[in-house]
């Protein structure tokens, strides 16, 4: 890290012009800000408009670029991230950047171990610092715990906890509620609450307006990566952000007019999935329900109650296998791979987009087309310009933003990446949708977007689950929500019964009888 010794302003952070290209398209142009020690200074835009791309330059993730970065009144140029974090700054990362096959607490300590004697690795004051953090989060995940174990919304808690674990007096959040539950976020924010108290500056990303309004002291919008403007919170209303980030007003989606489901599509009967060696026995219990023709069903829970769970088991993908039956347009099913699942007329859209949706060495194009390389086959032969012009269609229908089909995955947004997974599976013409999450890391235009087209898919008879962290969304969307808690249905209700307050009554209906019982 280079460093100049001459202060210059009183702001905790400083951006001046900071300007970063990437081949055939430019993250940032000319952008400037500044931000007051202490403050919690929001960073909004659309997918692509180059909120990461600046965070990342601060972080010391990116070392190249134009323009020049000040902390605390001094010219920095981070080396790397490990500049960056003894300088003080640290980052969470929307893309949870954790290695699988190590502990928690090994994750949160990598590179930094503890030691005992000079050289013999402390696992056990590791861990003893991690279940202290976890605490703060007031979340119990065994830091002894393989991180490939973990769902993605405890993996973003393992993040979070990393970047506590380094003390900065500064902290970038990118998207950190992304794959939490509400309750999870709202011990989030309590933590955030104490870390201004001790004049912590935090950089906050996020897509979701509520958290923006309730967190922040200034907001910054960026469209196509520019500085369009900042504001006071107390000075902006949440059309008047949306309008700043997409250029143009982002209409109420109404979905429910017209909608009539057919008959049956699939039938779930008693579904159950043994959970070996643990207390509770069970992941799902006995679930059963229908999915009809042109329905979104959708399914709701807090963390741990079984939504992923249910969608791998439908598709093929659970293990050990799930007893009970599934019927298929009235057939028996047992997937026991996804390629069955697929072959049948079913796809699924994970909610562990890095590691099981991207095919990060390959191209927008591979991405979008593996699938149906059968469609561009001439003579037994794969015909690049029919792949590339299949490519073309799915990147218009979903609005991705690329620099084109022959753009590096990896080159993408988060948003814009989770579009070309659906685009992928939307090319398998599937009779019905299996969709984990799919709004995550999505911006509000994007998002509004997508609602259009399962709507539209819906309409032409397909049938649709679909999971969200986000109550709103399962809302907007659905004609029939079910909820889980602790892997039983505990409820469901129709349109005309949807709010977010019955459907968390359900969703903790099980703590509540539990609760009851120990008063009584």
């Amino acid at each position: 890290m280079t460093l100049d010794p001459r202060p210059s302003t009183l702001s905790h952070i400083a951006v001046r012009s900071i300007t970063k290209r990437f081949p055939g398209v430019t993250a940032l142009q000319d952008v400037s800000l500044s931000v007051a020690r202490g403050e919690l200074h929001a960073i909004c835009g659309e997918n692509g408009a180059g909120k990461s791309t600046l965070m990342k330059i601060l972080a010391g993730v990116i070392t190249e670029y134009d323009g020049e970065l000040q902390i605390a009144g001094r010219s920095v140029r981070f080396a790397g991230t490990r500049d960056a974090a003894a300088a003080g700054v640290s980052i969470i990362h929307q893309e949870l950047n954790l290695v699988g096959s190590l502990s928690v607490a090994a994750n949160i300590f990598l590179g930094r171990e503890v030691r005992r004697a000079g050289w013999l690795l402390d696992d056990r004051g590791m861990e003893q610092a991690t279940a202290e953090l976890f605490a703060q989060l007031e979340t119990d995940i065994r830091p002894s715990r393989l991180v490939r174990e973990l769902r993605v919304g405890d993996q973003q808690l393992v993040e979070i906890a990393k970047a506590l674990s380094l003390r900065s007096d500064i902290l970038i959040m990118d998207e950190p509620t992304s794959a939490l539950t509400d309750q999870e976020a709202d011990r989030l924010f309590r933590v955030i609450g104490r870390l201004r108290q001790q004049g912590v500056t935090i950089l906050y990303i996020s897509h979701k307006m509520d958290e923006i309004f309730r967190l922040a002291d200034r907001i910054t919008v960026l469209r196509d990566g520019s500085l369009v403007r900042t504001l006071d919170r107390e000075q902006t209303s949440r059309r008047e952000i949306t309008h700043l980030m997409v250029g143009r007003e982002i209409e109420s989606v109404r979905l429910e007019d017209g909608r009539c489901p057919g008959d049956a599509l699939l039938d779930v009967e008693d579904l159950s999935l043994p959970w070996p060696g643990h207390a509770r026995r069970w992941r799902l219990e006995n679930v059963s329900f229908q999915l009809r023709r042109g329905e979104v069903l959708g399914i709701a829970g807090l963390m741990g109650a079984g939504r992923t769970e249910l969608l791998e088991c439908l598709f093929g993908a659970a293990s050990p296998p799930p007893q009970g039956r599934i019927l298929l347009d009235g057939r028996p099913v047992a997937f026991t791979h996804p390629a069955e699942a697929k072959a049948a007329g079913m796809a699924m859209v994970s909610e562990d987009r890095k590691r099981l949706g991207l095919f990060s060495r390959m191209t927008v194009r591979e991405n979008i087309t593996l699938c149906t390389l059968r469609d561009a086959l001439r003579g037994g032969l794969i015909q690049d310009s029919r792949e590339r012009r299949l490519a073309r269609e799915s990147v218009e229908q979903l609005s991705i933003r690329t620099a084109g089909t022959e753009a590096a995955i990896t080159s993408l947004s988060g948003g814009n990446q989770q579009k070309c997974i659906i685009a992928r599976w939307l090319r398998t013409q599937p009779r019905v949708l299996l969709l984990d999450d799919p709004t995550r890391g999505i911006d509000v235009g994007a998002k509004a977007e997508l609602y259009t087209i399962i709507d539209a898919l819906c309409r032409r008879g397909m049938g649709i689950i679909v999971t969200s962290s986000e109550l709103p969304e399962l809302v907007t969307l659905c004609d029939r929500i079910l909820v889980l808690c602790e892997g039983r249905v505990t409820g469901e209700l129709a349109r005309g019964e949807f709010s977010e307050q019955r459907i968390m009554e359900f969703a903790t209906q099980r703590e509540v009888h539990a609760s009851a019982g120990a008063a009584s």
